[in-house]
């Protein structure tokens, strides 16, 4: 029997949300904009963070176009001197090539959030190339992704955990997806309002992480999806030398 209206609207709301997504704004990837959010919505996603990597174009859009029921988070994974850092609530995109600690500088200065993806990853995991280790960034950042889909093996993840455990950081989900398959694959389960910084932040208090994966075969696709958006004229961002503006 249903509770009364007074007693179910004392119940927090739940949300389901994955923090790493990927389109055909992404020089790695095909998935078409449209169809991202349609498997979003279609698997119950109530909040996805699109995160191109080095832009924020498609997850703009996607922000203004996403169906009724799906709040769209505009995100970036972007490429620091010291390894992918995952931002989240931009209005600006943020330039590839800096320092880690230039980055989160400059996500903070538009409200924004920072994770960091797949840290222990053995081919994109986090270095320090500018002198900025993992720990060293551990009490400027506001989540580590506990388990990345895409990370084949248990070892890189298993390590994210414990990090993220050992620091009181939250660990959270991500799906990594560059295909539609992928979309919502991993993702987590939070309490409350994730759709503003201060909300997301609150519901990471008590994230609820709900990791699975794709076929390892969905990762076959990555290299020709390459091959495919480099013919389109679609390559990664390049890192702006100094003195150069945005």
């Amino acid at each position: 029997m249903p509770a009364p209206l007074e007693e179910a609207s004392e119940v927090p709301a739940r949300a389901f949300i994955d923090l790493h997504c990927h389109t055909s704004a992404s020089f790695d990837s095909t998935a078409t904009l449209g169809a991202v959010l349609r498997a979003a919505a279609s698997r119950g996603l109530t909040h996805l963070a699109v995160t191109d990597h080095d832009l924020i174009d498609a997850a703009l859009r996607a922000r203004d176009a996403a169906p009724d029921g799906l709040t769209v988070i505009v995100g970036e994974e972007v490429k620091t001197l010291d390894g992918d850092l995952i931002a989240v609530f931009l209005e600006r995109v943020v330039p590839p090539g800096l320092s880690a600690l230039e980055t989160i500088a400059a996500v903070r200065e538009q409200g924004g959030l920072v994770g960091v993806p797949h840290p222990f990853d053995r081919f994109r995991g986090y270095g320090h190339k500018s002198g900025a280790d993992l720990a060293d960034i551990a009490d400027k950042v506001d989540w580590i992704e506990a388990y990345n889909a895409r990370v084949i093996g248990s070892t890189a993840n298993e390590k994210a955990a414990i990090f993220a455990k050992e620091r009181g950081l939250p660990g959270v989900c991500g799906s990594d997806s560059h295909t539609v398959m992928e979309v919502g694959v991993a993702y987590n389960v939070v309490t409350g309002d994730p759709g503003t910084s201060a909300g997301l932040l609150a519901a990471l208090a008590s994230v609820d992480m709900q990791p699975h994966r794709a076929s390892y075969y969905v990762r076959a696709w990555t290299p020709l999806a390459k091959i495919i958006q480099s013919a389109r004229g679609n390559r990664r961002r390049r890192a702006q030398n100094a003195g150069e503006t945005t």
